[in-house]
């Protein structure tokens, strides 16, 4: 479990087959093999730690519903280490299982922050909400305009600097990740039909 809070943007150093070796002096210096480590938004294990480079498997399960498999030498990944019991939750419960991904529709400057249009996914389009919680790339964000197509976050500074989405451009494809209280309860009322 996580709560969205990007610790540490690290870099990729390789990607082999189903293994994943990312460059990150946080991850490494307060974790260990075995733990589990939010990678843009993927819950992944961490295999193997030397120096300031960790490893993780990447299975076809989360090749198929993740941008993992997108990623080359020197791209940037949002780190985020598990929920340990006490831990403060900054943004909102994040499993770090994502559904699906999206793309970047457009990015527009706006005083302070930016604002962010993606396109609404269909097959999780029922749990958007205007003000409520998604996870995109790993990143606990609230929505802040819910349309039929698409959705809208607004990126506070601190958050543009400190995490991938400086990077983004229009195309750029992202890791979407909705509430998970909203899946519990559409499960639990298609179960009461």
């Amino acid at each position: 479990m996580f709560s969205g809070i990007v610790q540490e943007v690290g870099k990729v150093i390789k990607m082999e087959g189903e293994n994943l070796t990312i460059e990150s002096d946080f991850i490494c210096k307060n974790n260990e093999v075995s733990e589990s480590i939010c990678v843009s938004g993927a819950c992944l294990t961490i295999t193997n730690i030397e120096n300031n480079k960790f490893s993780v498997n990447v299975v076809n399960e989360t090749l198929s519903r993740t941008n993992i498999g997108n990623l080359t030498k020197n791209s940037k990944v949002n780190l985020e280490s598990s929920l340990r019991l006490g831990d403060k939750i900054g943004g909102h419960m994040v499993q770090g299982h994502v559904d699906c991904t999206t793309k970047v529709i457009s990015i527009i400057k706006d005083s302070g922050s930016w604002i962010v249009e993606f396109e609404k996914p269909t097959s999780i389009a029922s749990y958007f909400v205007e003000k409520g919680f998604i996870a995109i790339d790993g990143v606990s964000l609230t929505v802040t305009n819910n349309e039929s197509s698409s959705f809208r976050v607004s990126i506070i500074p601190y958050t543009w600097e400190n995490t991938i989405f400086s990077g983004y451009q229009s195309g750029s494809i992202v890791n979407l990740e909705p509430d998970m209280t909203a899946k519990y309860i559409e499960n639990f009322m298609n179960l009461k039909k």
